[in-house]
């Protein structure tokens, strides 16, 4: 029941605050051109405040029905990140910004989070690595808040994937029984619907660095909370194989907007194709466009139909984790 609360409360906060926000960004002129449009059209930017405010709103029952300091720690965390994410959102930050202060924002989970110091796999059972596992948590809300940005490239694509992922993630929770996990798992998956209804193709108000680390961020609680790290990675890959492609052909680690050459490129036609180009960086949209040019709406369908193979490979991972 107070999973239901929560998701609802989520959703309804997210689908009723972005009109207005989205209208009040444009009054002051935070906008961004959208490049994949013909005349490259303003799009408002960052949603991150109302995906923020939707998660806290579908965090109150959870917190009231679990008690003590788990909750309000994981969205301590994700707090933090929404605001780093908006640091870099009205100013590019260095490359290293979001990674390092993404590790400090793990803090608050690691003091009072919800979580096993196990890592559990797929039929070998779970492991118990109560040193190294702070750690993986500063590397999994590192990992996926920079993920889910990275792949934040289209429209609808960061708030659909993490919808898909968390949607693949919460029937684990389910098969397993973890039922406060599942709660939580709802109301990202709740979230992450409402702002897909105004970010998918074409986009009222993109996310921003703030919305998408919210959203990669929130999702990296949840695979902590739910004790599910390995199912939450796989259902991942596509978005994780796109951030090892792009630090992997440009060797360092450095800000998207700061990379001066062009990976995609755009035609009269508003098809979109590889530029050939040499020293662009490499990425999934890159690789996708190799197969030829193809439109915003087929690109996103691709990237949807990879995260859709990999949610499915997740849920077989988790169905192997059942004793």
């Amino acid at each position: 029941m107070f999973g239901g609360a929560g998701a609802g409360a989520a959703f309804l906060a997210v689908y009723l605050m972005v009109p207005p926000l989205a209208r009040r960004l444009e009054a002051r002129g935070m906008c961004v051109p959208d490049v994949m449009k013909k005349g490259c059209p303003p799009v408002a930017r960052p949603g991150g405040p109302a995906i923020l405010a939707g998660l806290a709103a579908g965090c109150i029952p959870l917190a009231w029905h679990a008690g003590g300091w788990g909750v309000p720690a994981m969205l301590l965390t994700i707090s933090a990140a929404c605001a780093i994410g908006y640091v870099d959102d009205r100013r590019v930050m260095a490359g290293w910004f979001k990674p390092v202060a993404l590790c400090a924002a793990a803090l608050p989970l690691i003091l009072a989070g919800p979580y096993d110091t196990s890592l559990e796999f797929p039929l070998f059972g779970a492991v118990h690595i109560p040193v190294l596992y702070l750690g993986v948590i500063l590397a999994v809300v590192s990992t996926t808040g920079n993920t889910v940005n990275s792949i934040d490239v289209m429209n609808g694509v960061a708030s659909g994937y993490v919808a898909m992922a968390a949607g693949a993630v919460c029937v684990v929770l389910a098969v397993l029984g973890r039922w406060d996990a599942l709660a939580f798992g709802a109301v990202l998956l709740a979230a992450s619907l409402a702002f897909y209804r105004y970010h998918r193709l074409p986009s009222r108000i993109f996310p921003g660095d703030s919305g998408a680390l919210a959203l990669g961020v929130t999702y990296g609680c949840l695979a902590i909370y739910g004790g599910v790290e390995v199912v939450a990675a796989v259902a991942m890959l596509p978005a994780i194989a796109n951030s090892f492609f792009f630090l992997h052909s440009v060797r360092r680690i450095v800000e998207h907007r700061q990379i001066g050459r062009a990976a995609v490129v755009r035609d009269d036609s508003l098809r979109l194709g590889d530029s050939g180009d040499p020293g662009a960086p490499v990425t999934l949209v890159r690789l996708i466009l190799r197969r030829g040019p193809m439109t915003e709406a087929q690109v996103v369908r691709e990237i949807f139909r990879l995260g859709a193979f990999s949610s499915g490979l997740a849920v077989l991972t988790g169905l192997m984790m059942v004793s």
